[in-house]
């Protein structure tokens, strides 16, 4: 289990490292104590996107954006800036996939596909 410290933990880590641990010691003690959270990337990773766009054949009218995605994310219960994502401005249908940055050593890519709105 990979857990993100929220505070230094003797023998484990530094605040803001990215640790693994057996599950019982994180789901049992770090996390009820307050000195962990869990890893966003394993519930990130989990999702599977869909946007649904207005589009004339495979070309979307305006765009997909950061703020789409982020906007999908916190629907999910993922509250994520979006100036931690990084997709692009997608402007066709089809699959992408965006990166999001959790932690200054976790980045996660996270596929999503845009798909014609139907009439």
């Amino acid at each position: 289990m990979e857990l993100i410290l929220k505070q230094d933990v003797q023998n484990l880590g530094f605040k803001d490292d990215v640790v693994s641990v057996k599950p019982g010691y994180g789901r049992n003690f770090l996390i009820p104590q307050g000195a962990a959270i869990l890893d966003l990337a394993e519930a990130i990773k989990a999702l599977e996107i869909k946007i649904t766009a207005k589009a004339g054949g495979e070309k979307l009218f305006g765009s997909v954006t950061n703020a789409d995605i982020a906007q999908i994310l916190e629907n999910n219960g993922h509250a994520i800036d979006k100036k931690f994502i990084t997709s692009g401005i997608v402007k066709r249908t089809g699959k992408y996939t965006a990166s999001v940055r959790l932690h200054r050593d976790v980045i996660v890519d996270l596929p999503y596909e845009i798909v014609a709105e139907q009439a």
